[in-house]
């Protein structure tokens, strides 16, 4: 038997119990929990939030790292004793259209990590090793976990929006997602505008290298981006889950620029019609990223040149940690540390 964090019930605290170690069969491996990262995504999960919803019980957790310790018949492509991540994308078919342009993450028979499939808020988890995360030498489990989800995400949603090295990106909600893509929007060349209700998540943007900070909540947000970039951020890139930001975030794209959509709050997204077509904008939906995106966004932070901050947590404070999290709690991410005794 293992350890787990289990959703017994839509909208109530996790169930921490006894769960059964499962056994790979064909073309699946058991992966032995090294640290799981917390994402905002595992409350929507535990709440039932969204329209396409989990079946209770199940184990959320999508940020899990750790060692293959048995593999299934049949399978190649990862062999025991290697670290991989258990991410997001559980699996997905492999030969609709979608998949064959690698696009796997909007496949119609996606799998999900903590979602669809049993994740990593518990001591083992089996895996599709067709699309587990491969982690470089030198990465500790520790600082891989945030990067597979938070980090292929926000990398992804950079890559999304066009900016070219040189331009400007706007970066709004500076958390779990947003810190992390201050260091890849650096690390890709271009020029980076933070924006937060927050002036402490402002301050630590300027420390990650942000090049201009703009308190939303402060005077004329949309005007002094504006008037700082020139005529408005080349691409944007909305982190935060808050309707507000993301209004903000088309009015701050530059004429023929793009803003890309990663946050997910409830409700509906009114679009300024007149100004989306009169300035030509894109606005874009971006979903966590595909298998390539996630070795490259592992190679960053394989460099040294993006790194989390991270807050570790027992996995017996997984309630604690999801209330800090919907009160805006956390600075940035959390880890459940499986290896602490």
């Amino acid at each position: 038997m293992m350890k787990a964090a289990v959703v017994e019930q839509f909208g109530q605290p996790l169930v921490l119990r006894e769960w059964a170690i499962p056994t790979p069969g064909p073309g699946q491996i058991l992966v032995k929990t090294e640290a799981c990262g917390v994402c905002h995504t595992d409350l929507h999960a535990a709440r039932g939030d969204w329209p396409l919803k989990p079946t209770p019980p199940f184990i959320p957790g999508h940020e899990g790292i750790g060692i293959v310790v048995a593999v299934g018949s049949g399978v190649t492509s990862v062999k025991e004793g290697e670290r991989v991540g258990v991410p997001w994308l559980f699996s997905a078919c492999g030969h609709c259209e979608h998949c064959l342009a690698a696009w796997e993450t909007v496949c119609d028979k996606a799998e999900f990590g903590g979602y669809t499939q049993n994740g990593g808020f518990a001591e083992y988890i089996l895996a599709d090793p067709n699309y587990v995360a491969h982690i470089p030498e030198g990465l500790s489990a520790v600082e891989a976990a945030p990067i597979i989800c938070a980090g292929v995400t926000t990398y992804k949603g950079i890559k999304e929006t066009g900016a070219k090295p040189g331009e400007w990106i706007a970066i709004s909600g500076i958390g779990g997602l947003g810190h992390l893509a201050v260091q890849y929007a650096k690390a890709m060349g271009l020029r980076v505008c933070a924006i937060d209700i927050d002036n402490g998540k402002l301050a630590h943007a300027t420390k990650l290298g942000a090049d201009l900070v703009i308190n939303a909540k402060v005077g004329d947000p949309i005007g002094q981006l504006r008037k700082e970039t020139g005529g408005g951020a080349h691409g944007v890139l909305i982190t935060a889950p808050s309707l507000i930001a993301f209004n903000q975030g088309v009015a701050m794209t530059r004429k023929r620029g793009t803003c890309v959509l990663v946050g997910l709050p409830p409700g509906e997204f009114p679009t300024p019609l007149f100004d989306v077509v009169a300035k030509c904008i894109t606005i874009r939906g971006s979903f966590v990223g595909n298998r390539q995106d996630m070795h490259e966004a592992l190679s960053f932070a394989a460099q040294g040149k993006v790194k989390a901050d991270i807050e570790l947590q027992p996995l017996s404070a997984i309630n604690e940690v999801l209330e800090r999290l919907e009160r805006g709690e956390v600075a940035s991410r959390v880890v459940i540390d499986f290896t602490a005794k």
